[in-house]
């Protein structure tokens, strides 16, 4: 295989859906299997938070901090959000500091134990290689989470929703233990702005620094001129691609040129959106397929045309380590069972502009009626946007939080017609739903992809369920 890849490269990595659907104990069964195994960084401090305020089950959480290399962190974590027992059902969680580019102590070292933990868990028990998908268009918390993460030993990073071309610069600075810059996107940003976030890991750790491995970074894109340009724009090396098309779950790229609705108001792909794998191939970088590629047949296609393999995220959503909310994970297995099962791309939905794939259930964020009947509030605000203010400082918005309120920071108010508040659903998503003060408990939003359809395939005969050896054994056979 050509590239820069010093391990062989998986023939199935498994998608890195967040938030904490991709969870450690579905990486680490993956990886277990010889396969790439990927937990979602999206929002993890948050969801560590919160695991620790249901009380730490297992006891899996206070075993990985025992082995952060630097205990009085992982003693201001555990201290500050542990709850013994759990907290009550019907009370709320307490809440975490958001990001910003100036961000709290609080924030970044619980960003930076979280990620730790995560990858950890995954890499227990097995030395096959583990990774960590982040989105690009969550920034401000892009360099304590990588740094956390690498402190732990994840071998591959992979990050989609947007261009990445400033972190494989991030990888090398941390490899030696070195400060790292990033330029956030700021919206209207005046010469004034500071657009940069900096993170020096001597500031947050004090003590020696353990060796840290430069893992591989794998973007996600959806062209062959994203991965040409990926290759010019760069600022370190890019070890491959994940080539993802508009059939995946989450976040889809928009269709090139100007967007056109269906009538069923779904973003319609044309030619232009077709991959010429034959151009990716002669990068000279190993690539993988994603996208309505879980079967058997699918993946001797992707290999034919060059590809190490394919990234499967749909099909282990629904296995039984998956980390969705049991409740949800059944339901829409019985719709799939029974021929119901419908996704809709819906342009609109998510804060970030991007088009995102939401699986149709009753009782959820994706039922307008539901979600008329909540209160626009944004209180994680992981898809705010950075702008700049007249007085050359930075603000935070989303088209999702009150009207008047991001109308008052300078947005448009055509920006939030159909907005919802993603971060709050994919929370309930996993059985972490936030409870109001009016009783308003938070409704989920299962995104999963069009193969959602088919995924009773994977079912054992005569059960209800299938774990992700079932997937696996399926893909390769």
């Amino acid at each position: 295989m050509d590239g820069t890849l010093n391990v062989s490269p998986p023939k199935i990595i498994q998608g890195g859906m967040g938030a904490g659907v991709s969870w450690w104990m579905l990486a680490q069964a993956v990886s277990k299997l010889g396969q790439l195994g990927v937990v979602s960084g999206t929002a993890i401090d948050l969801i560590l938070a919160r695991r620790l305020q249901d009380g730490d089950a297992g006891g899996h959480i206070r075993r990985a901090l025992d082995h952060f290399p630097f205990p009085d962190v992982a003693a201001r974590v555990w201290d500050k959000y542990h709850v013994v027992g759990g907290k009550p059902a019907d009370q709320p969680y307490k809440s975490v500091p958001m990001h910003s580019q100036k961000p709290s102590r609080e924030i970044v070292e619980l960003c930076i134990v979280a990620n730790f933990v995560e990858v950890f868990l995954a890499r227990e028990g097995h030395e096959n290689p583990v990774g960590i998908n982040f989105l690009e268009k969550i920034q401000l918390p892009h360099l304590p989470s990588i740094y956390g993460a690498m402190l732990a030993g994840v071998t591959y990073i992979l990050m989609g929703a947007g261009i990445p071309t400033r972190i494989p610069g991030v990888l090398d600075r941390f490899a030696h233990q070195e400060s790292a810059t990033y330029s956030i996107h700021v919206s209207g940003a005046n010469n004034g702005c500071e657009t940069s976030m900096v993170f020096d890991p001597r500031e947050y750790l004090k003590g020696s620094l353990p060796e840290l491995q430069r893992p591989y970074f794998l973007p996600i894109i959806a062209s062959n001129a994203l991965a040409a340009l990926m290759l010019q724009k760069s600022n370190g090396r890019v070890d491959g691609f994940v080539i993802e098309g508009p059939t995946a779950g989450g976040h889809n790229a928009p269709p090139r040129g100007k967007l056109h609705l269906s009538e069923s108001g779904e973003p319609i792909y044309g030619e232009r959106d077709i991959v010429d794998y034959g151009k990716i191939r002669e990068l000279g970088l190993p690539f993988w397929i994603a996208g309505g590629y879980a079967s058997s047949q699918k993946l001797r296609e992707a290999l034919a045309v060059g590809a190490a393999g394919i990234q499967v995220g749909t099909a282990f959503a629904f296995c039984e380590e998956s980390g969705m909310k049991r409740e949800y994970r059944e339901h829409l297995l019985n719709e799939s069972r029974a021929g119901r099962a419908r996704v809709f791309t819906d342009a609109i939905a998510s804060p970030t502009g991007f088009p995102f794939k939401v699986a149709q259930m009753e009782n959820s964020v994706s039922e307008a009626g539901t979600y008329q009947g909540r209160n626009r509030i944004c209180d994680l605000g992981y898809l705010r946007e950075t702008y700049g203010k007249p007085d050359g400082s930075l603000g935070y918005r989303c088209p999702s939080e009150p009207v008047d309120i991001y109308l008052s920071k300078g947005g448009a108010v055509e920006s939030t017609v159909g907005r919802k508040c993603l971060c709050n659903a994919l929370m309930a998503n996993i059985g972490m739903a936030q409870t109001r003060k009016d009783g308003y408990m938070e409704q989920p939003l299962i995104t999963c992809g069009d193969d959602l359809a088919g995924i009773a395939r994977f079912m054992r005969p005569g059960g209800g369920s299938y774990s992700a050896a079932d997937v696996i054994a399926e893909l390769l056979s």
